[in-house]
């Protein structure tokens, strides 16, 4: 059997991003940051900044750099906000990652939206 790692052609394991582009109903801006880590094809981070005091998200990255994940936060008004998420990677000339996100909240009013994080 193959090791996850071996097929992988982003590893996105202590990269920082920044949202540079959302919908209006999301909650990221300019100010969050998100920190990931990953291992194998598991990838976690923790982000925070602008509305969100403090989120986490989970998520399986696929052997072509795509994330499959799930997110939670808590925002500025105290309330517990919950989404899935589906980003897909875009190298940049420089050789950071961008991130093309699909999202959808899970509570709330449940709307949908789309965002765009960049490596800092």
């Amino acid at each position: 059997m193959q090791n996850p790692d071996e097929s992988m052609l982003i590893n996105y394991n202590n990269r920082s991003f920044r949202a540079v582009q959302n919908t209006e109903n999301g909650e990221t801006s300019e100010e969050t940051i998100f920190r990931y880590k990953q291992d194998a094809n598991i990838l976690t981070a923790e982000y925070a900044g602008g509305k969100i005091l403090k989120g986490h998200l989970i998520g399986l990255v696929d052997e072509s750099g795509n994330i499959n994940m799930r997110y939670h936060q808590v925002n500025n008004k105290g309330e517990l906000m919950t989404g899935i998420c589906h980003s897909k990677p875009e190298i940049l000339e420089n050789g950071k990652i961008r991130l093309h996100e699909i999202w959808e909240w899970t509570s709330g009013d449940q709307s949908k939206g789309e965002s765009v994080i960049e490596e800092i």
